[in-house]
C-alpha cells in the first residue's frame, strides 16, 4: 500500500497532544524522519492542528496531526485549544505526549479519549532531561491504568515501541469497512451513472466516484460507467442486468425509472452515508422533514470548503427541494468544512453531505452530537431519495 493508495480521509489518523513544549513535533519528526513539524523552544510555536500524511511500516498511509498545547493560555491560546479539541474528534490513536511531573491535564484528556472509545498511547518524553520519569509513570498508571511508553523524542530513543503501540492498539474496525459491503462480489457487473457537472471538473472525477470505483476494481467487479445522458445506452449494451447500479443522488428518479427489475440501486451519497456515519439514524431522522414548517431551521453541512458554485447541491439544489416541500419561509443555514455549531438546539434537522472528505470518527461525532441533543441528522443522498419517493426502493448497506 503506498501513500497515493488512499485517500486522506479513509487513512487512519494519529494526533499528537500535549503541553507546549512536551516535544510533540518533535516526537512528529522523530516518527516521519524528517523535519515535518517546526520545533522551537518557544512555548506555542504550533498554532493550528498540523496534518501530515506518512507511511508507517504495518499499519500503512497514516496521517499525523500535531496540534497545539492543550495548556496554551490567553485569548489566542484558548482559541488554539478549541482546534486541538477539534482534532480529538478525527483522531482514530491518541498519543499522549507527558514531560512534567504534574500529569493532571494529560489525565484528563485521556480519560477524555476513552469515554470517546478512542484508544491512547501514553508517552513520556525528554527521558534524557528529566530525572524525575519513575514519579510520571506512578501518576499515570494510579490513574488509567495504562503503562507509558518512555522515549527521546530528539534522540529516537523509545520511538519504536509507539509504532508498536499504535498497531497493538489499533481499532477493531480499522480497515475493515467497505464502501459497498456485500452488495456485489467477484464477477457481478456494476454499472455506474455519473453526471459530470459543475462540481466534476473537466478531467477529473468527484472523490466518491473515484473511491467507489477503485474498490469494486480491488473486489474484480465488472465496472461500467455512463453519464446520465447515456444511461440507457450503457443499459442496452449488457447482455444482461447489472448486479448494482450506483448513481449520484441528483438524478435519482431518471435512474430508477429506468432500472432493470433484477438490479438493485443505490447511490454514492448513501453508500457513504453508511461507510462514514450512521446510516440508521440517517434514515430514522429523515422522517423530521415531515414535521418541518417554514418555521423550522434546517443545518446543511458540507465537508468541502470550496466557493459555491451555480446549481450547487448543498446550497442550490438541495434548499430548492427543501422549499418546495416546506415553504420558502424555511430557514436553511450552510456551512463548510471544519465549521460546525456546537449548539444544536437551535436547529430542526441537519443534513450532512457524504462526507469524502473526513474521516469516519469525525462524522460519527457529529452523529453522537446530535444525537445527544436529540436532533435528528441524516445526510444528502438519504434526503433526496426521501423527497423523490424511493428511499424504500434503493439498496441499503
Amino acid at each position: 500500500m503506498s501513500l497515493n493508495d488512499t485517500p486522506r480521509a479513509s487513512q487512519l489518523h494519529i494526533g499528537i497532544f500535549g503541553r507546549r513544549n512536551s516535544g510533540k513535533s518533535t516526537l512528529i519528526n522523530a516518527l516521519t524522519g524528517h523535519n515535518t513539524a517546526l520545533v522551537s523552544e518557544v512555548a506555542g510555536t504550533t498554532t493550528d492542528p498540523v496534518y501530515k500524511t506518512i507511511e508507517i511500516h504495518g499499519i500503512g498511509p497514516c496521517v499525523l496531526i500535531d496540534t497545539a498545547g492543550f495548556d496554551d493560555m490567553g485569548y489566542l491560546g484558548e482559541m488554539r485549544v478549541e482546534k486541538t479539541k477539534n482534532a480529538m474528534k478525527k483522531t482514530d490513536v491518541a498519543i499522549i505526549v507527558c514531560s512534567d511531573e504534574d500529569v493532571s491535564q494529560e489525565v484528563e484528556w485521556a480519560l477524555e479519549f476513552k469515554k470517546r472509545k478512542t484508544p491512547v498511547v501514553l508517552v513520556i518524553n525528554k527521558i534524557d532531561q528529566i530525572s524525575n520519569t519513575d514519579k510520571i509513570r506512578n501518576k499515570l498508571w494510579d490513574a488509567l491504568k495504562d503503562e507509558p511508553i518512555k522515549i527521546s523524542a530528539i534522540s529516537k530513543l523509545g520511538v519504536e515501541r509507539i509504532r508498536e503501540e499504535i498497531i497493538r492498539k489499533l481499532p477493531e474496525d480499522y480497515d475493515a469497512r467497505s464502501i459497498t459491503g456485500d452488495l456485489v462480489q467477484q464477477g457481478d457487473t456494476v454499472l455506474l451513472v455519473m453526471p459530470q457537472d459543475i462540481q466534476a471538473p473537466k478531467g477529473r472525477l468527484i472523490l466518491p466516484q473515484v473511491q467507489t470505483l477503485r474498490e469494486l476494481l480491488d473486489k474484480k467487479c465488472i465496472v461500467l460507467s455512463s453519464t446520465a445522458d447515456q444511461y440507457e445506452e450503457a443499459l442496452s449494451s449488457l447482455s444482461k442486468p447489472p448486479k448494482l447500479i450506483i448513481t449520484d443522488s441528483q438524478v435519482f428518479p431518471l435512474v430508477y425509472e429506468k432500472k432493470p427489475a433484477e438490479s438493485m440501486i443505490t447511490s454514492f451519497s448513501v453508500l457513504f452515508a453508511s461507510y462514514k456515519g450512521d446510516v440508521d439514524y440517517f434514515v430514522k431522522s429523515v422522517y423530521a422533514l415531515e414535521l418541518l414548517t417554514e418555521k423550522s431551521k434546517v443545518l446543511i453541512a458540507e465537508a468541502c470548503t470550496h466557493v459555491p458554485l451555480n446549481e450547487d447541491i448543498g446550497r442550490e439544489k438541495l434548499p430548492r427541494m427543501l422549499r418546495k416541500k416546506v415553504g420558502e419561509g424555511l430557514t436553511i443555514v450552510n456551512v463548510s468544512g471544519n465549521d460546525f455549531p456546537t449548539d444544536l438546539s437551535d436547529y430542526d434537522l441537519v443534513i450532512q453531505c457524504g462526507a469524502c472528505m473526513f474521516n469516519r470518527k469525525y462524522v460519527i461525532s457529529r452523529v453522537e452530537q446530535a444525537r445527544k441533543q436529540k436532533v435528528p441528522m441524516t445526510n444528502y443522498g438519504i434526503v433526496i431519495a426521501y423527497l423523490t419517493n424511493i428511499l424504500d426502493k434503493i439498496t441499503i448497506v
